[in-house]
C-alpha cells in the first residue's frame, strides 16, 4: 500500500460505530514543575500551588463531569504524581477509567537519554502495580514526542502509544499501535497560563475554543474518524472549563454512530482487526541535510 491510498481508505470501527470519540487525561498536576525547577530555583509558591489546585480539586471535579455522561476515559499519570498523591490511581480504577503511563518525572523527550526513559518506564509500571494492584498497558509521551529509541522500549514492553499524530484514527508504527493525538484539542495550547516569564499570552476565552473544538468532532465524524480529546487536570478542572466541557460532550454524546472509549479499548481493536495491517508505516525519519546552498543563476 503505497502512502497516497492512505487518506482515501475508511477506517473499520466496531459493528453499529461509524466514529469514535475518546476522553484522555494528563494528570501532570505538579510534575512538570519539578522536572524543570533548577537546583538553585528560590522556593516561589504561586506556580506549584495552581497546579496542586489539579489533584485537590479539578480532577475531582473532571471525574464527577464524566460520571454525568457515562463516559470513561483514560487517565495518563506521571509516576511522580502518583506518588505525590496515592489516592489517585486507586479512585481512577476504582471508577472504572483506564490508566496509562505518562514518563516518571514528566521528562522530556529531548533532556532524558534512553537509559532514563527505560528506568522511567520500570518504575512507573512497579508504582501503578503496588497501588492500583494493574499493569497499564498504554504510554503517552510527555510533550507528545518520541525517538526511535523510546518507541522500541514501549514495544519491547508489549504497550500501545498515543504521543503521534501521523492519521486521525489508530495505527500502526513499526509494530507499535498508536493512538494519536491533536494539538488542535488539548487544553494547554489553549489555557495553560502560570504567570511565568515564559507565558507569551493570556487565556484565550472558552467560547472560540469551543467553536473550534465542535467543528473538529462534527468533521471528523462525518468522515468516520476519530477526535482524541486531551485534558489536564490542573487547567479543565476550573468551573467554567468544566462547563464548556459540557457543551461539547453534549453534542458528542448525542451524535448517532459514535463510539466513545478509552484509549486502551481503541488499541485492542485497532490490533485485533484488519485496520492493523491496512494503516501500518514504517518509521521514517529525515536526514540532516545542513545549511541550504543555492547558487545564483547565470
Amino acid at each position: 500500500m503505497t502512502p497516497a491510498t492512505f487518506p482515501r481508505a475508511g477506517y473499520d470501527w466496531p459493528a453499529g460505530k461509524t466514529s469514535a470519540f475518546c476522553f484522555s487525561i494528563d494528570v501532570d498536576a505538579e510534575s512538570p514543575y519539578q522536572w524543570n525547577l533548577a537546583p538553585d530555583a528560590p522556593a516561589t509558591l504561586g506556580q506549584i500551588e495552581q497546579r496542586l489546585f489539579g489533584p485537590r480539586i479539578g480532577i475531582w471535579r473532571i471525574l464527577d463531569l464524566l460520571d454525568r455522561y457515562s463516559i470513561k476515559a483514560t487517565m495518563f499519570v506521571p509516576g511522580l504524581v502518583a506518588k505525590n498523591h496515592p489516592e489517585l490511581l486507586p479512585a481512577f480504577v476504582e471508577r472504572g477509567h483506564e490508566v496509562g503511563l505518562h514518563g516518571y518525572f514528566h521528562e522530556i523527550a529531548t533532556e532524558a537519554g534512553p537509559d532514563e526513559f527505560a528506568r522511567a518506564l520500570d518504575e512507573s509500571l512497579a508504582l501503578f502495580k503496588a497501588q492500583a494492584g494493574i499493569v497499564p498497558k498504554g504510554f503517552r509521551s510527555p510533550a507528545w514526542e518520541m525517538t526511535p529509541a523510546m518507541l522500541a522500549e514501549v514495544k519491547r514492553r508489549g504497550l500501545y502509544d498515543s504521543s503521534l499524530m501521523g492519521f486521525d484514527h489508530p495505527y500502526t508504527i513499526d509494530g507499535v499501535t498508536q493512538v494519536p493525538v491533536l494539538w488542535a484539542v488539548d487544553d494547554a495550547i489553549y489555557f495553560r497560563f502560570t504567570g511565568s516569564p515564559t507565558d507569551r499570552a493570556p487565556p484565550s476565552p472558552q467560547g472560540g475554543i469551543l467553536e473550534a473544538w465542535l467543528d473538529e468532532w462534527q468533521v471528523l465524524h462525518r468522515e468516520g474518524r476519530m477526535m482524541m480529546l486531551t485534558i489536564h487536570d490542573w487547567i479543565s478542572g476550573r468551573a467554567g472549563r468544566v462547563r464548556m466541557l459540557e457543551k461539547l460532550l453534549d453534542a458528542v454524546t448525542t451524535s448517532e454512530g459514535v463510539w466513545i472509549a478509552t484509549v486502551g479499548e481503541l488499541a485492542a481493536h485497532h490490533a485485533a482487526s484488519a485496520n492493523a495491517e491496512r494503516f501500518s508505516v514504517t518509521l521514517r525519519l529525515p536526514e540532516p541535510s545542513g545549511p541550504l546552498r543555492f547558487k545564483a543563476p547565470r
